[in-house]
């Protein structure tokens, strides 16, 4: 079934369209949402209360840009609300003042995505939320100030405080 007849049948509730767009992208959904929870049982709900948005709010996508982003959209939003009900997000450091400097932080080493996520699980949940956002997701600072209630300076010091983590970790377990 192609991408646009799933959407047109999706906006006619069929059931059968929305099992086939539930088995096609919750694999990925799922990941989106298991990189914002502390565990997979928080996922697995961001995840089945975002397709519960994706087929309420179907009738809002507009058909320009992608279908997935539309649906990952969702689903990041879903998580962060999870995420802000069920653990408050602290921001540690909120009082660093960065550098203008690169700090040549790559995280495409070799290493696997298994220990990726296992490493993202270490960082606090400011740290980790804002490190998802930009660099995973590709949120600019201000859309981040925007959908956590943060200051864009608050979203900066973050994302370098959680690359420096990020960085002691990875030497910590020789990857680096």
């Amino acid at each position: 079934m192609t991408e646009q007849l799933l959407i047109e049948r999706l906006k006619q509730q069929d059931r059968v369209a929305q099992k086939a767009l539930y088995d096609r992208y919750s694999p990925v959904m799922f990941a989106v949402c298991r990189r914002y929870s502390t565990t997979r049982e928080d996922a697995e709900e961001a995840l089945v209360s975002g397709f519960y948005k994706v087929f309420a709010q179907i009738h809002s996508f507009a058909g320009t840009g992608s279908f997935e982003g539309w649906i990952r959209r969702i689903m990041v939003n879903e998580a962060l609300m999870l995420l802000r009900k069920s653990q408050p997000l602290v921001f540690p450091g909120d009082d660093f003042q960065p550098s203008n400097r690169e700090d040549g932080f790559s995280i495409e080493a070799d290493i696997s995505a298994r220990e990726i996520l296992s490493l993202l699980e270490e960082l606090p949940n400011g740290y980790r939320t804002v490190f998802n956002l930009y660099v995973l997701e590709g949120y600019k600072h201000q859309e981040i100030a925007d959908l956590l209630g943060i200051s864009i300076n608050t979203s900066k010091s973050q994302l370098i405080l959680a690359k420096e983590k990020m960085k002691q970790l990875l030497k910590k377990k020789g990857i680096v």
